[in-house]
């Protein structure tokens, strides 16, 4: 920026000039505080080992070995695992390795792996679920079709994986308390800090710190409470920090999820009925489950909270619909006839957001569908979805423009296009993924972005949430795999968990559409496009339809 421009200067037409983000200097400099960073007075640091079973107790423990290790102050139990308290993080960890531990496991979650999950998911599908949106006559849309078809997707469970681990600092003081958290909600971790001293959350002040990735997983709380309940055994300012391990084997994971689809076209190759059905866990019970606290008065006694609560998995077990679990599975598109349906399928492995939520497997199942009808019909994938798109016309524009200058139909000698459209978070989203797939690897090349997420006030902030949603959403299509057996989480650190190395970062072209429409999202919706995108370029590279995640050649 020209030393004579002032800030006035930049901002001054909204929409058309990046402004200065308003933390590059300190994350440049190293300056910005991460909750990792905290250091304050008499810090302690803590490291706690937990049941291999999330939700699982102590039954007994042996913590000699444990208490001669040079800097450890104390080894502790909480509600949920074995702490030890030492000068120095290294030492904490160090020290646990030795501490033995008796577990009790929770028998809702130990019985399960992820074939038996996925077996369960599967046997729901054939049940009647719980109707979600109905529109037109889906029954009599398939008795006057032409031509039907049905498929069968799948999705996952995934971690977070942020770049920094889960950490707290609490410093309880009498009937007062302070803490300092990479949060996504500060009033969420005050009532869990309140809930784990005792303490009136009035009385507690949360200090939110940069966050070294979030997604979703930093709206749940479970690193304050643990932090909360050392403090108050030890009776000392406490650092709880997370190895790697500790983070990918107890998240709130991304529901897995599966669904079945059936569409009815006519003669003319138009969707005349469409009918989806999903079967996976909710995220809203845990949510319920963690934020209930928050939401009633504080004179409500804490026994209450806590059965009231619990109370949340039974009403969305056949009753009540996450919205979460349905989003984007009928809205994209016009068909007169359409009709969702829910199955509850919860093992127990506890569930919360992940980037972009539903959308994150509901867009790879409803535009994978949509270019194996494509295929069926003889159209082309891009006219096909142009086609069933005359009530939502923003989402057409995108598409047409993502298409126009990814170059549609004329892919380079060995490259081969995909294409994918989603609305999510108020946002048009659409993708063209360029691949080629030679001796059975897949390599993305390009992926051209075109985005309406009306009035851009600073478009490098949109560019470069683009480019963040796709790399992000690549590293699940590719990669992303949370696997169970006996009721625990196999994989524990980027070894056996990859994410998208920066060599396998393709090169990005993002279109802003220029609306006056009013802001919208722009954190989440680049990614629910880009698996889908992907998978139908290697379809159209080899022939081969991928309906499941991540995404693997044969």
């Amino acid at each position: 920026r020209s030393p004579s421009r002032g800030l006035g200067d930049v901002y001054k037409r909204q929409g058309k000039n990046s402004g200065p983000r308003v933390d590059a200097i300190a994350k440049v400099t190293g300056t910005a505080e991460f909750g990792i960073d905290v250091e304050i007075p008499n810090l302690k640091r803590a490291a706690l080992k937990r049941c291999p079973v999330i939700g699982g107790t102590v039954k007994s423990f042996n913590p000699a070995s444990a208490q001669s290790v040079d800097g450890v102050h104390q080894v502790i139990e909480i509600y949920n695992g074995v702490a030890v308290l030492a000068d120095h993080y290294w030492q904490a960890k160090k020290a646990l390795e030795v501490v033995e531990v008796e577990w009790e496991y929770p028998e809702t979650l130990t019985a399960h792996s992820t074939e038996t999950i996925e077996k369960a998911m599967e046997e729901a599908l054939a049940q009647e679920g719980e109707n979600s949106f109905t529109q037109g006559d889906v029954t009599l849309g398939f008795s006057q079709a032409e031509s039907t078809l049905k498929a069968r997707y799948k999705a996952p469970f995934l971690a977070h994986a942020t770049m920094e681990p889960m950490n707290c600092v609490v410093h309880l003081q009498g009937d007062r308390a302070q803490v300092w958290a990479p949060t996504q909600a500060p009033g969420l971790a005050q009532q869990i800090a309140a809930e784990r001293s005792g303490i009136d959350r009035d009385n507690i002040q949360v200090h939110t710190t940069f966050l070294g990735g979030g997604f979703g997983r930093r709206a749940f709380h479970d690193f304050v409470a643990e932090a909360t309940a050392i403090a108050k055994v030890t009776g000392v300012p406490v650092q709880l920090v997370w190895s790697r391990e500790d983070d990918m084997q107890n998240d709130y994971f991304r529901p897995a999820a599966m669904a079945e689809f059936e569409a009815g076209l006519d003669d003319q190759g138009k969707l005349v009925s469409w009918s989806a059905k999903r079967s996976g866990p909710n995220i809203m019970p845990y949510m319920i489950d963690e934020a209930l606290g928050m939401l009633l008065p504080e004179a409500v006694p804490q026994g209450i909270v806590e059965w009231m609560s619990k109370r949340g998995y039974g009403v969305f077990d056949g009753w009540q619909i996450d919205p979460a679990s349905v989003e984007g599975l009928h809205e994209d598109y016009t068909v007169a006839n359409k009709s969702v349906d829910h199955v509850t399928v919860d093992p127990g492995l506890r569930c919360g957001y992940w980037r972009s939520v539903g959308h994150s497997f509901s867009g790879f199942f409803v535009e994978s569908f949509m270019d194996e009808l494509a295929v069926k019909t003889g159209q082309d994938p891009l006219a096909f979805r142009l086609n069933h798109m005359d009530d939502n016309p923003r989402l057409k524009n995108v598409l047409k423009l993502a298409a126009e200058r990814a170059g549609w139909g004329q892919a380079k000698a060995g490259r081969f296009l995909g294409i994918a459209a989603v609305k999510s978070f108020e946002s048009f989203v659409a993708e063209v993924a360029e691949v080629s797939v030679e001796n059975g690897k897949l390599t993305v090349h390009k992926v051209t972005c075109a985005v309406d997420c009306g009035r851009v006030v600073n478009p490098d902030i949109v560019r470069t949430q683009m480019e963040s949603g796709i790399n992000y959403g690549l590293t699940a299509a590719l990669y992303g795999d949370i696997t169970i057996k006996d009721g625990a989480v196999q994989q524990s650190n980027f070894h056996d968990y990859q994410v998208l190395r920066m060599n396998e970062s393709p090169e990005i072209d993002v279109i802003l559409v220029d609306s006056e429409e009013p802001p919208t999202g722009v954190g989440e919706p680049g990614l629910p496009p880009i698996a889908p995108a992907v998978a139908n370029a290697v379809y159209a590279a080899t022939g081969q339809r991928l309906r499941s995640l991540p995404l693997k050649l044969s």
